[in-house]
């Protein structure tokens, strides 16, 4: 396993191309959570509305999850390994 940091990470989520890969956080709550999720899917509100807030400006990215087949957010503050492209990762 390597070890990278956080905006390393985040630069191999963009450079995925929609590849499926593997995240390991910690939740909101507390909870560890293994997500399988990738980029490249496009939300579109049921109302029309915008997000009030720019995810980038958390630290965040939105994701599809495979699993729960569903939009959600992955905050880079709390990730702790990333598998992409058969390596896996620890982020300092």
């Amino acid at each position: 396993m390597k070890t990278i940091n956080r905006d390393k990470a985040k630069e191999l989520i963009k450079q995925s191309k929609g590849l499926i890969f593997s995240a390991a956080f910690i939740k909101k709550d507390g909870t560890h959570r293994l997500m399988n999720a990738r980029i490249g899917k496009q939300y579109a509100s049921k109302t029309g509305r915008k997000a009030p807030y720019k995810a980038e400006e958390f630290n965040l990215i939105p994701l599809y999850d495979m699993r729960k087949k569903a939009f959600r957010m992955l905050n880079f503050n709390t990730l702790i390994t990333l598998s992409i492209n058969k390596t896996k990762y620890i982020i300092k």
